[in-house]
């Protein structure tokens, strides 16, 4: 029983400790990917930080594109300001992640855009 409860408090203890961070690197770009749900067609939008992209009716400024140092290809994560042009309001403010587009997604009727990668 001690030995069991001695197992678990170091179990415990270990699930507290804090996780290495990862490194990031910051990259120049952004390949970014937009879908037209109308006709089907996806146009690949590359957007270096700072700029912005017309697509459609939508204008898509990347604020900062951030990828693993250790590991390039493996995801990135896009500051991106999307905004409607015909009604001049932002339709998507905050953060994309490549290997969850989900998760943090642009809602609109018409159109669709991800991040595909960040180009160094």
């Amino acid at each position: 029983m001690i030995r069991r409860l001695a197992l678990m408090t170091a179990a415990l203890a270990a699930l507290t400790l804090p996780v290495a961070a990862q490194e990031v690197a910051r990259g120049k770009g952004a390949l970014l990917r937009g879908l037209d749900k109308v006709s089907g067609q996806t146009t690949d939008l590359m957007v270096a930080v700072g700029e912005a992209a017309r697509y459609g009716r939508l204008e898509v400024r990347l604020g900062e594109c951030r990828y693993p140092a250790g590991d390039p290809s493996s995801d990135a994560y896009a500051q991106l300001s999307i905004t409607d042009m015909s009604e001049n309001t932002t339709i998507f403010s905050g953060w994309m992640i490549a290997s969850s587009p989900a998760l943090s997604a642009l809602d609109d009727a018409r159109y669709d855009v991800w991040v595909i990668s960040c180009q160094s």
